[in-house]
């Protein structure tokens, strides 16, 4: 798996900033993120990337994990007792988790919703992010 030029140098700057460098592990990991945007979780991830990586480790899996997470390339995506997902995209949006089929969703948030959001905020209170899930049943499930 190839990680395309923009994203390998996005990858090198923001490992970079943090004092890290770029190996063939994590490219695969971040590569494997980008090209199937379903939020899986690291057993997922760790799956397919043996596909082509066949000596990689479940630890090596979630180090790169924790790594693209720290350096903000992707996020980490958490529902209530369920194992944590990663999401490569960095735009402003919340998650949609179908209960019945697992499936998580992107859902975009629009700037002025999130500066509405922001004007209930208590006086005096500041928010760096916002974070906004909607547990439920998708069509296909929804009786």
């Amino acid at each position: 798996m190839r990680l395309e030029p923009k994203y390998k140098e996005l990858l090198n700057s923001a490992l970079e900033r943090s004092g890290q460098r770029a190996t063939k592990q994590r490219e695969h990991i971040y590569a494997l993120l980008l090209e199937k945007r379903n939020h899986p979780t690291a057993e997922e991830v760790y799956v397919r990337a043996k596909e082509d990586m066949p000596t990689i480790s479940l630890a090596t899996v979630y180090n790169c994990l924790e790594t693209l997470a720290e350096t903000k390339l992707i996020r980490q995506v958490n529902f209530e007792r369920e194992p944590t997902r990663y999401c490569p995209n960095l735009t402003k949006h919340a998650h949609f988790y179908c209960r019945e089929s697992g499936e998580i969703v992107d859902v975009d948030l629009s700037d002025q919703l999130l500066d509405e959001l922001m004007k209930v905020l208590p006086a005096g209170f500041t928010a760096k992010h916002i974070e906004i899930s909607y547990d439920g049943a998708c069509n296909e499930c929804h009786d």
